[in-house]
């Protein structure tokens, strides 16, 4: 890949996530075009950083060498990528496609066939350390994908990441993706019946977390979102819609390859109870408030 100056890339979402994300490959001096479905998102971006907007995906997409998806689901991505406004509508040969949104593994070979057709390369890469992740650029990135396509773009990957590897063919990346979500959950189930045992015993949960914190139960979810659930805070972080509808995709992947999942279809069943009381916009470690009712 080019030297950044000389490197023209477009950013397609501009949620919390894709906002600050395209922001640091305008402030690594990467040429960046934007494109957002709420075109006001894209000016108040245009408005913070160096880059330019555009009405739609593909003519974003027209001059980039890389361009990037990152917006909410399969159907999203589908909505953004196809069609003459789409990115392939856009998308010229010789670049490279990145998605970042967390989808299907199936959507992911779906999309390389398409690149492959416009003579660009894929990669399926969705990201995992939030908001907050994305704002500092300390991402964590799963890749699917060719290695001569992953080389081409790692170097501008490490805008925004921490890690970044390789995890296989097309769809690795997703399916990554995957095992990270299955264990994000059973963590935090974990930690909201632990909270919840000690607010019921009368424990201090403070001075609780701060002795288990220093053995065997440290977690980064204890870490970071114990305090939080102690004081009952959970308008922030990610969402519990959006954690159902990752864990619904891991639930019928393992179905389709044999992996038995019973802890995760479990907690799944337990964010629909939030949900049901109108915590979808909440925190995942909102499980806590489940426990509490």
């Amino acid at each position: 890949m080019q030297k950044p100056h000389d490197t023209t890339v477009a950013f397609i979402g501009l949620g919390v996530m894709g906002y600050p994300m395209a922001g640091h490959l305008s402030g690594a001096g990467y040429r960046t075009r934007v494109y957002n479905r709420t075109r006001a998102r894209a000016d108040a971006w245009v408005s913070e950083y160096a880059g330019a907007a555009f009405d739609s995906p593909a003519d974003a997409a027209r001059e980039a060498d890389v361009v990037f998806m990152c917006v909410g689901n399969d159907d999203d991505v589908r909505s953004v990528a196809y069609g003459e406004a789409g990115v392939f509508g856009g998308l010229r040969a010789g670049s490279v496609l990145i998605d970042h949104t967390t989808a299907s593994a199936e959507l992911a070979h779906e999309l390389a066939v398409a690149a492959n057709r416009s003579g660009a390369g894929f990669l399926d890469a969705p990201v995992s350390g939030g908001q907050a992740g994305a704002q500092r650029g300390q991402l964590t990135i799963m890749v699917g994908g060719e290695p001569t396509t992953f080389e081409q773009v790692e170097d501008v990957l490490q805008t925004y990441a921490r890690a970044i590897r390789l995890m296989g063919p097309c769809g690795s990346g997703q399916l990554t993706k995957m095992v990270n979500q299955i264990c994000i959950a059973g963590v935090l189930q974990g930690l909201a019946e632990g909270l919840h045992f000690a607010e019921r015993a009368g424990l201090d949960l403070g001075a609780v977390v701060d002795v288990i914190s220093k053995g065997a139960a440290q977690s980064w979810q204890m870490e970071n979102r114990s305090p939080t659930m102690a004081r009952r805070e959970f308008d922030f972080g990610f969402a519990v819609d959006w954690m159902r509808k990752d864990l619904g995709m891991a639930l019928a992947a393992g179905r389709r390859i044999g992996a038995r999942l019973p802890l995760t279809a479990l907690v799944d069943q337990f964010y629909a109870d939030v949900q049901a009381f109108g915590g979808g916009r909440m925190d995942t470690s909102s499980l806590i408030e489940r426990l509490r009712r």
